[in-house]
């Protein structure tokens, strides 16, 4: 049914005239989005890129300056005449929050809005119960130690394991955190007064490994986490896929053919691929081949260390004394066919070309997991991904929450940029 004129008119914006304020404001907002970029640049430069003459540059870059967003940093020495003035955003015009919150550890880092990191501090909750005020805490030191004011931070993006509705930002289903509850999104906004975001963990490392990590630029990869939990971040097209409840990637609910169906979807251990490729799954495998250790991800990084070791080759007797060949692992053999399981099952949907593994395992497995991972998957599903070890060493998590956070700063700064009129 077609609506009334009248209720269409009153639904739709209407187009703002192209008047010198909305052109200044235009031109202003372009470049600042350019010195956000991190370069420093010269009138020139912008002039360049922006495709306005240089006059109306230099009055852009002095509103900008009035404002206090931008400064002059420095100087590009030219083949003829004075130097150029190097223009940059100004770091302290803005500072974000990152935190990754886990059962027995919560940490962030504050960053000025460049992305550098200007302090961080790890807690451990100590079996707090209020997430608001475990959060607000570690806030508060991290911004203690940074110098900065709390109530001066434009943005903070919280990591969380587990389900995180699209729709109301709250937690839903985070195994580990029974304490983290619906309606904690709202109570720390209440209480912080700015805005708060809370993310899937998987997610925000997929985040870091698309700026910085293993899957640099690409539109098209997924990260499997392989840790104590397993999880799956999907992004296609550049775009991350959350899913209609929040709960795309939780493959450790995956149902996996000999393994126990979960009997209970607070508790995945008890069934499907995390009971097959899980932490506690993985250290009972790496200790039936002799690798006992305290964590699944120290079990594997004993294993790898293990193949690389130089080996004597028995099948060689007369070979020169001291020659050796690489040994094999049939503990990464079979670990890495129960993780190509799951790769599988994504891969067979999503043809993704790119799988990064990450987590604790993941790391730990490094190129001689991956490798295997990638040989197992091509002999049970036709695509062919590239599979290949997480590129962000450490932090992967709380990484991706400040890269989030900045991201929010710095559009919020773009936003800010209008007629004084």
């Amino acid at each position: 049914m077609q609506q009334p004129q009248g209720a269409r008119a009153h639904q739709e914006p209407r187009a703002r005239p192209g008047t010198p304020s909305l052109l200044r404001e235009l031109n202003d907002r372009a470049a600042l989005d350019l010195l956000l970029r991190g370069q420093m640049l010269t009138r020139s430069q912008i002039s360049e890129y922006t495709g306005v003459s240089r006059v109306t540059v230099a009055q852009m870059l002095t509103r900008l300056e009035e404002r206090g967003l931008v400064a002059i940093v420095g100087e590009q020495a030219g083949n003829r005449g004075p130097n150029a003035a190097l223009y940059s955003v100004v770091p302290s015009s803005a500072y974000v929050a990152g935190l990754y919150i886990e059962a027995d550890l919560v940490s962030a880092a504050v960053a000025d809005v460049t992305g550098r990191r200007v302090a961080d501090v790890s807690v451990n909750p100590n079996g707090a119960e209020d997430p608001v005020d475990v959060v607000l805490g570690v806030v508060e030191r991290a911004c203690a130690r940074a110098g900065v004011d709390v109530a001066t931070l434009r943005a903070l993006v919280i990591g969380s394991p587990g389900v995180v509705d699209p729709r109301t930002g709250d937690p839903r289903l985070a195994v580990n955190l029974p304490a983290w509850h619906e309606g904690a999104l709202d109570a720390l906004r209440g209480v912080l007064h700015k805005p708060v975001v809370i993310e899937n963990d998987v997610n925000l490392a997929a985040m870091a490994e698309r700026a910085a990590g293993a899957a640099l630029g690409a539109d098209d990869f997924v990260l499997v986490w392989l840790g104590g939990g397993l999880g799956l971040a999907t992004i296609l097209g550049g775009q991350l896929h959350r899913g209609t409840a929040g709960a795309a990637g939780e493959i450790g609910y995956l149902p996996v053919h000999g393994a126990p169906l979960p009997s209970d979807i607070r508790h995945p251990a008890s069934g499907g691929l995390q009971w097959l490729a899980g932490g506690s799954g993985v250290r009972a495998l790496a200790a039936s081949y002799g690798f006992n250790a305290p964590t699944a991800a120290e079990a594997v990084r004993a294993a790898v260390a293990h193949a690389r070791a130089p080996q004597p080759d028995a099948r060689a007797p007369h070979a020169e004394a001291g020659a050796s060949t690489a040994a094999s692992s049939p503990f990464l053999d079979d670990l890495a066919h129960r993780v190509a399981v799951g790769v599988a099952s994504v891969c067979v949907v999503l043809d993704p070309g790119l799988v990064v593994l990450g987590g604790e395992v993941g790391r730990a497995g490094g190129d001689a997991l991956a490798s295997r991972v990638a040989a197992e998957v091509a002999g049970i599903c036709p695509a062919r991904p590239r599979v290949v070890p997480t590129g962000v060493p450490d932090e992967p998590v709380l990484r991706g929450a400040m890269l989030a956070a900045v991201g929010l700063a710095r559009a919020a700064l773009l936003a800010s940029v209008a007629d004084p009129q």
